[in-house]
């Protein structure tokens, strides 16, 4: 350790250079103005650390309970604000050493150090600042996804247009288009309880890349941080950030997973589709036009699905060329996913109220529904139950859209004599009228009851599924990662 002799700050390695860093090195190292945010984590770790010492016989029983006193009134000065980092402070590790000494004296406090590296430190707080947040995440997540449900079940039978292409299609249940969005949140949800599973081993005990030779017990100190089990080989530990991109990944398909949704609610929203109103307390207005009333949630939504993605894809970019042990290029490794989650802990929210206050038009919805010849599908599917080949049912259907679409109207202005005439090949006159049976948007509806179709009874169905699935979610959600509470006693045990 050395002392800088310009300022209060301190260094973690020095030893064989004659001079402190040029102030442009020390400007490029400094991440105090992100990394400051693993404060907690760090000193929970060191507590762990300090435990393992004593264990291993580094430190006394005395020394370790000073020690956990001096790391529990360095919490209580971060925690108050008393203390913070300086300019000199290269990274949050650096600050936290130097309020240690502060209030250990060197003599204690630096005994703290041995047997650990930023290397393995860094890699296990941000596996752990992450864990604890994915359990944020997710249940802002099931938050949403619950709205969403309860939108469904309010929705009851109302139809609405569906469509690909952004042409009309086919008619569906409303609740059928809003539980389109309920599933990929919830698998969400699981990839983060499955991102989980990888997350949850301590790289802790392993050193810059090599491990320790002190007899410290790695497998403690994970317990002791809320990890199940350490990381396999200690290089693979301090180096690999997989971890994080692969939360990197689920924070960006999650943004993608909103995006879509605000993009279905803008649309929604405007004078021509007139499908939804949005809460006042959700939209905003316009500085210079009165009458506006703006979706500004599923807007600044979709904008930052975009930042996000960035975040992903510039956090692959940093990894793809690294050699294997530490680099210092993964410093880039937390602004990314810092961003992604605060981005998301914001969102969320704001999201989730804009979806439980939103108000559908339902006879506007039942009104579109069948129209831009959605039920063309099912003159089809009734041709075939009628025997027709459906290469020839196709044709037919299509034939029916071409007349109707000349005359400018829809297909059940149709005539019995156009059914009759358009089908003369394959049905008798008399048959061919019945067609009528499906040329109605309750009709199209309910004849969809395979699993997972947009029938009634197949929608409530899947309300329920989705109902348990949350209710399964909640304990990932609801869960803890933090470890065991640590005993401030001094024992060894």
């Amino acid at each position: 350790m050395t002392k800088n002799e310009s300022d209060d700050g301190i260094a973690l390695w020095g030893g064989r250079f004659s001079s402190g860093p040029s102030p442009e090195l020390a400007k490029l190292s400094k991440s105090t103005q992100f990394d400051w945010i693993l404060a907690d984590d760090d000193i929970a770790g060191s507590r762990a650390h300090a435990r393992a010492l004593g264990r291993a016989g580094h430190l006394s029983a005395d020394e370790l309970t000073r020690m956990e006193a001096a790391l529990d009134e360095l919490q209580r000065r971060v925690d108050s604000g008393e203390f913070a980092p300086i300019e000199a402070d290269e990274d949050e590790a650096t600050a936290l050493e130097r309020g240690l000494l502060d209030i250990a004296g060197d003599e204690l406090g630096g005994k703290l150090r041995a047997g650990r590296s930023r290397n393995d430190q860094i890699a296990c707080l941000i596996r752990m600042w992450l864990r604890r947040h994915s359990r944020t995440i997710a249940g802002l997540l099931l938050n949403l996804v619950e709205a969403l449900i309860d939108q469904s079940k309010k929705a009851g039978h109302t139809a609405m247009p569906g469509r690909t292409h952004m042409q009309h299609a086919q008619p569906v249940l409303l609740a059928h288009q809003l539980m389109a969005h309920a599933w990929p949140l919830l698998r969400d949800v699981q990839r983060l309880s499955d991102w989980d599973a990888r997350a949850d081993a301590s790289p802790y005990g392993s050193g810059a890349l090599a491990g320790n030779t002190l007899g410290l017990d790695p497998q403690q100190v994970a317990t002791e941080l809320g990890f199940s089990r350490v990381t396999d080989n200690s290089i693979d530990g301090t180096s690999s950030r997989d971890v994080v991109a692969e939360f990197a990944f689920v924070a960006a398909m999650i943004g993608v997973d909103l995006s879509r949704m605000s993009e279905e609610i803008i649309i929604w929203n405007t004078q021509e589709f007139a499908f939804v109103k949005l809460d006042d307390a959700y939209s905003t207005g316009s500085s210079i036009m009165p009458q506006k009333k703006n979706p500004d949630i599923a807007e600044l939504t979709r904008g930052k699905a975009g930042r996000m993605i960035g975040d992903l894809t510039g956090l692959l970019a940093t990894l793809k060329g690294l050699p294997t042990a530490y680099a210092r290029d993964l410093q880039e490794d937390k602004e990314a996913v810092f961003d992604q989650v605060g981005q998301l802990e914001t969102i969320l929210p704001a999201f989730t109220g804009m979806v439980r206050t939103m108000v559908f038009d339902d006879k506007r919805l039942e009104e579109e529904a069948p129209t831009g010849f959605a039920l063309a599908t099912d003159i089809a599917e009734w041709l075939v139950k009628k025997g027709v080949p459906f290469r020839h049912a196709h044709e037919l259907s299509g034939a029916c859209v071409k007349l109707a679409e000349s005359r400018g109207v829809e297909l059940w202005d149709l005539t019995d004599d156009d059914f009759a005439t358009t089908f003369a090949q394959f049905l008798p006159a008399d048959v061919s009228p019945q067609v009528r049976e499906v040329l109605s948007t309750q009709g199209s509806v309910d004849s969809r009851k395979g699993k997972g179709g947009t029938a009634y009874v197949r929608v409530q169905e899947q309300i329920a599924a989705a109902q348990d699935a949350v209710d399964a979610a909640s304990a990932f959600a609801s869960s803890t990662s933090d470890g065991s509470a640590y005993k401030p006693t001094g024992s060894l045990n």
